[in-house]
């Protein structure tokens, strides 16, 4: 079964644009046009479709995604490898974000000990350079 942009879209349950943009990049192909008529994919387009937004709700990033594609279904240790990568890159983010996240804890505990009359201390630590440092 052969796909028009607007039904590829449709079954991936993703927009025309995006189609666009992944052959933009190179993780799908692009057909050929006939001269009197539109471009049709396979409906294996499909799966990669779907493979590739599978690939980002897990976190990989576009770039990353090409990397899994360019690696064939014999290849798991390279397939865990970058998988092990994306595991600490997500735990470099977690721990960033919980630094992130007791600085902000410290700002809103600052300012419920300040009376309403007072300078906002959350905003006193935005203006004060020294204050609010996630590192």
């Amino acid at each position: 079964m052969k796909l028009t942009i607007g039904k590829l879209a449709k079954q991936s349950g993703v927009t025309i644009e995006t189609i666009r943009h992944y052959q933009r990049i190179g993780l799908l192909d692009e057909p050929e046009k006939p001269i009197n008529g539109y471009r049709h994919y396979q409906a294996g387009a499909v799966s990669k479709i779907r493979f590739i937004k599978r690939a980002q709700q897990a976190g990989f990033t576009l770039k990353e995604i090409a990397a899994l594609l360019s690696l064939d279904g014999k290849q798991c240790a390279g397939v865990r490898q970058l998988a092990e990568q994306k595991c600490r890159q997500i735990d470099q983010q977690i721990n960033a974000l919980m630094t992130l996240k007791q600085t902000l804890e410290k700002l809103v505990d600052s300012c419920r000990q300040t009376s309403a009359k007072e300078q906002c201390a959350i905003l006193d630590a935005f203006n004060d350079d020294d204050t609010v440092s996630p590192d």
